[in-house]
């Protein structure tokens, strides 16, 4: 596999990726950071607790 055809390859599939957009009609970017912020905090206040002799 020579690298003008791998890069072929790789223009061809980023071609295909710029007719679905990538995104899903059900994924919200304010909900997915949303609970990803949420979860993140809880880990923080669980890594908290179990180092209260420091």
């Amino acid at each position: 596999m020579s690298l003008h055809s791998t890069a072929a390859q790789l223009v061809t599939l980023a071609a295909e990726g710029e007719e679905h957009g990538g995104n899903h009609e059900s994924l919200s970017p304010l909900l997915t950071g949303g609970s990803a912020f949420v979860i993140l905090l809880l880990l923080l206040w669980i890594t908290t607790r179990f180092n209260r002799d420091r």
